[in-house]
């Protein structure tokens, strides 16, 4: 959760108008501790607002697309999550095989650093996704 980033300054910093529906999906994916689903910001955002699935999909493809969130690979579906920026280092995630949940790794835990990449890579690159893929303490637990 964030209580650091002004959603509507980042929407405006990166050529986006800040209207109702993108501050309200930036809220939901920022505000929370995992990266969630499309389904679930959907859901998330239907409880106390009107606006339709495909809104919520083409606002999460423009918020990747300009760099505000990032799209992380989970099993069959993509999850989003806040774009490394002033507040929030890059870092890796972890995606659980039985329950499908991806969680936020500390930066610390498996250090992604790209600046030597950069330096010896001859092309542009636009980012960088470090999945750590096992099984969760939940499902671990419940297994057992």
């Amino acid at each position: 959760m964030c209580d650091q980033c002004n959603y509507r300054q980042i929407l405006s910093d990166a050529g986006l108008s800040p209207t109702r529906h993108r501050v309200r999906v930036l809220e939901v994916v920022g505000n929370n501790t995992c990266p969630l689903n499309a389904q679930e910001i959907f859901d998330t955002l239907r409880r106390s607002h009107s606006i339709n699935r495909v809104t919520v999909y083409r606002i999460l493809d423009s918020l990747v697309d300009n760099g505000i969130i990032e799209r992380i690979s989970g099993g069959r579906a993509s999850f989003f999550g806040l774009a490394p920026n002033a507040h929030h280092q890059r870092h890796p995630h972890f995606f659980c095989r039985l329950c499908g949940q991806v969680n936020c790794l500390t930066p610390q835990s498996v250090p992604v650093d790209v600046a030597p990449l950069r330096r010896v890579f001859p092309g542009i690159i636009n980012s960088v996704e470090v999945r750590v893929d096992g099984i969760c303490k939940n499902c671990l637990k419940n297994n057992a």
